[in-house]
């Protein structure tokens, strides 16, 4: 009997990546939870929803800084299940920084992490898959579709992850690898959450009501589209950026 499937999510603590370890587990996908030491969600709330699916996973400390941390991230699928089919670049970070105090110390932080880390996310994924695969990186509507006041570096960050993909999935096309990105409108999740480098409650309570769908996203309707990317439904996807904002970008403001 063939094996089920393996994949890697940074970032799974919590939010989107939580919800997506989840969604694998209805698929009979096996998980690679990455966590990052730092952060103050418990990756055990993932690995208990995952079970409770009826889905198998690992936790897994990453720092996506660090290479050879994400080497070994990526590893952990082959040593723990044997192959690697699905890799999902979802860590990052928001930190509010008007320009005049974006130093160069917070443009290279945020660039590593939002950028960078997804660089080396998809590397090493893309060296241990052995078949046909498909990465997915997390972008943003700030940066992926509209500029952001005070957020420079994190929207350059993640418009250079729309451009880093394209590339890939030219690269990566022969060997049958595809890669395709996301961006996320306005979702709530503990990121979106923080009233000081984010919206806050009351402003995703605000935003919600200039969205066409009436509301904010929640993390299971962006997990279910990486879902999709990340299947057979999509074998002939690559390259591609799908915003998922619940008709955000295609209003005409009064």
């Amino acid at each position: 009997m063939q094996q089920s499937e393996v994949a890697i999510v940074t970032g799974a603590a919590s939010g989107i990546g939580r919800a997506l370890a989840v969604h694998y587990a209805g698929r009979n996908i096996r998980t690679v939870i990455g966590t990052f030491p730092g952060d103050p969600h418990d990756p055990e709330e993932t690995l208990s929803g995952v079970r409770a699916a009826g889905g198998d996973a690992v936790i897994h400390e990453v720092d996506v800084r660090s290479t050879d941390s994400v080497d070994a991230f990526a590893q952990r699928a082959l040593d723990e299940y044997g192959r690697l089919d699905y890799a999902v670049a979802n860590a990052g970070i928001l930190r509010n920084a008007p320009l005049n105090d974006l130093t160069d110390d917070l443009w290279n932080a945020m660039l590593d992490v939002d950028l960078t880390g997804v660089l080396r996310t998809l590397r090493s994924a893309s060296r241990r898959m052995t078949g046909p695969g498909a990465l997915v990186a997390v972008s943003s509507i700030a940066g992926g579709i509209y500029g952001w006041e005070e957020h420079a570096h994190y929207a350059a960050a993640k418009s250079g992850v729309l451009g880093l993909i394209r590339s890939v999935a030219s690269e990566l096309g022969p060997r049958e690898i595809r890669a395709n990105a996301v961006i996320p409108g306005l979702i709530e999740t503990p990121q979106s959450l923080d009233p000081v480098n984010s919206l806050g409650p009351e402003g995703l309570e605000r935003a919600g009501k200039d969205i066409p769908w009436g509301r904010v996203g929640r993390p299971e309707e962006v997990a279910d589209v990486i879902g999709f990317l990340t299947s057979d439904a999509s074998r002939y996807v690559t390259g591609q950026s799908l915003v998922v904002d619940g008709g955000l970008t295609i209003k005409m403001r009064a």
